[in-house]
């Protein structure tokens, strides 16, 4: 993976989906994200090949990630990945296209309850990012 893509590099260019997944989980493993979780989508759902579910331990940290996620992704891939839900920062969604990202925190996630609905409810949490390598 070429962590140099120019800002110009077409998203058609940027590399697969798992290739933008293993940006996401890098990122999230870096920024200290909480019971991450991977749920693959491909052949299941057209919105996207995964879906990361992740919780921050404030509003805060879930901004940041969020907006750190963003950056990485453009400065990786060429990639804009657009951000929903920061002002309040209690549910952040980063859409990057292939990988669609959840960030909360932890009392809005046991919430909303994602894993749950997309069958994943007794999910490990997914390795860290080396690993997943």
């Amino acid at each position: 993976m070429n962590q140099t893509h120019p800002a110009s590099v077409p998203a058609s260019d940027a590399g697969s989906p798992a290739d933008l997944h293993a940006i996401v989980m890098q990122s999230l493993d870096d920024d200290q994200a909480q019971e991450t979780i991977s749920i693959p989508l491909a052949g299941k759902s057209s919105i996207a090949d995964y879906m990361v579910v992740a919780s921050g331990r404030s509003s805060r940290q879930v901004a940041s990630m969020a907006q750190k996620l963003a950056e990485r992704i453009k400065q990786q891939t060429g990639r804009i990945a657009r951000i929903e839900g920061l002002p309040a920062a209690d549910w952040v969604l980063v859409d990057a296209g292939d990988v669609i990202v959840h960030l909360f925190r932890p009392e809005v996630r046991s919430f909303y309850n994602l894993e749950r609905m997309w069958g994943f409810s007794d999910a490990p949490p997914a390795p860290p990012a080396a690993a997943a390598l």
